[in-house]
């Protein structure tokens, strides 16, 4: 019943939302996020004290075909329903800093979307995980679509068409799996859509061969790796702050998910046949995403491409099948969710009080605004990697799983850590210690609402960073679990 309480409760605030207007809907839409991850942390101390079995929920959804209203939790879609619960508070008060045209409708879909994404997180059917796919899409479609900037709707589409195909590839796989299931206990149908089926199932290496890219075109794409990223750098910088920072902090962990929950296991001979194609696209995602962010004139655009590159690395990490790759997959999902989040909100704190994002436009603003630059800096060598912070701790195991697959590969995915001091640091020279521009004596520092967004975040930022164990001791057994359901269908 908590599973379904954590589920429902953002779509019943959403609801209840389109009833209110103008600062009631604000303040309704952020208490019911609060409500939401304090509920998420009750579950996380229940979780520790009972385990995973007190959190199964499974009724009959539609019996006739065999498909259930399962959900479920174990300790590696725990750490992503904290995550969600935990940044969708921060996005939605950073929201509060922006003239939203029907900000009654802007936050009820930002609520929805939490439904669509922990669904996604919970789900333990195929079709219940497809539904709850779509359902997150939806939301974002219209947040980008209409609060975007001038080219929110060409850009838009080229996001909705590439995510849809690659759902619909998904559901086909899907739709292939199901009919070579068998009835589930107790069951009149034919077949069953449960994760525990698809995971029972002896597929011929040829049949998951074909499959693997059917299931994992969703994936590739929500992530994004190279070359499936294309909608990614114009999506990220042309919608709305808030919305950015949904699709880079939550949602493209649904494709990082998906390919460990349901690709893995599932099809473990096609993983096996395809490991080392994805791994090249993957490190190549890296190095370009790098390459291209160096060139970058745009704040948002940069940290666009930035985001790229470091998932190339989770890529290569859970594609090392390897349980320190995973491992560091994990934390850095967790790790990379919070910077990109402070990153992305610190670009358009930037942008607020200069109305530009232009990087030769800008410097010698740190000189008024100690603050911002102090938080910009730790948001910024978080994602650098530097020790102590949460983004070391998942790029150290992630390249210790890469070098165990490949010691050559390790190293030239090593670079991602070069690379980004590079560009980084750079930016943040040009921008806060360069010359002075025209901002320079009239910019102001952050305020006391803006600081409840990133204090928070950088909390978390040293918390990873100083005491990860707490965050690896409960994914372990769920990485361990999908590691052996893999090696015994290789």
């Amino acid at each position: 019943m908590l599973t379904a309480v954590l589920l429902f409760l953002p779509l019943a605030a959403a609801l209840l939302l389109l009833l209110t207007k103008g600062a009631t809907a604000r303040a309704l839409a952020l208490g019911a996020s609060l409500i939401e991850f304090g509920l998420a942390v009750y579950t996380a101390f229940a979780f520790k004290n009972s385990g995973a079995a007190g959190f199964d929920l499974n009724y009959s959804w539609i019996p006739s075909a065999g498909i259930n209203f399962h959900l479920g939790l174990d300790g590696l879609s725990l750490l992503l329903v904290l995550l969600t619960t935990f940044l969708v508070p921060l996005i939605l008060l950073s929201a509060f800093k922006r003239d939203f045209d029907n900000p009654t409708a802007f936050y009820a879909l930002v609520l929805f979307m939490q439904t669509g994404l922990l669904g996604v997180f919970t789900s333990l059917d195929a079709f219940l995980f497809y539904f709850f796919w779509e359902v997150a899409l939806i939301p974002i479609y219209f947040l980008a679509g209409a609060w975007g900037g001038e080219r929110r709707v060409a850009i838009t589409l080229k996001f909705f068409l590439y995510t849809v195909v690659g759902s619909l590839l998904m559901l086909a796989g899907f739709v292939y799996l199901y009919l070579q299931t068998g009835p589930a206990a107790g069951s009149l149908a034919a077949h069953s859509s449960e994760l525990s089926a698809f995971y029972s199932l002896k597929l011929s290496a040829a049949e998951q061969s074909w499959l693997f890219w059917l299931i994992f075109a969703a994936f590739a794409v929500k992530m994004p790796i190279f070359p499936f990223h294309t909608w990614q750098p114009d999506t990220y910088t042309d919608a709305p702050a808030p919305a950015t920072m949904l699709l880079s902090g939550i949602m493209l962990k649904m494709g990082i998910y998906g390919t460990m929950r349901w690709l893995l296991p599932v099809v473990p001979l096609g993983v096996s046949q395809w490991q080392k194609p994805v791994i090249i696209l993957s490190v190549i995602g890296i190095i370009y995403g790098a390459i291209i962010a160096i060139r970058q004139r745009d704040v948002k655009r940069l940290i666009a491409y930035s985001s790229l590159s470091h998932v190339g690395l989770m890529a290569a990490g859970v594609f090392s099948l390897t349980a320190t790759g995973l491992q560091g997959t994990v934390v850095q999902m967790l790790a990379h969710g919070v910077n990109v989040v402070g990153m992305f909100f610190i670009a358009d704190a930037i942008e607020r009080r200069t109305g530009t994002r232009y990087i030769p436009d800008l410097g010698g603003l740190t000189r008024r605004t100690p603050v911002l630059s102090v938080c910009f800096l730790v948001m910024l060598l978080s994602t650098v990697a530097l020790p102590l912070t949460g983004g070391f701790v998942g790029e150290f195991l992630l390249l210790a799983g890469v070098y165990q697959y490949n010691a050559w590969v390790g190293a030239v995915a090593g670079l991602t850590i070069i690379f980004s001091a590079v560009y980084l640091l750079r930016m943040f020279q040009r921008v806060m210690l360069g010359p002075d521009s025209a901002f320079s004596e009239t910019i102001t520092d952050l305020t006391g609402s803006e600081l409840l967004v990133l204090v928070p975040l950088i909390a978390l930022v040293f918390w990873i960073g100083l005491f990860p164990n707490s965050f690896l001791h409960l994914a372990e057994p769920a990485v361990a679990s999908i590691l052996e359901v893999v090696a015994r269908g290789r």
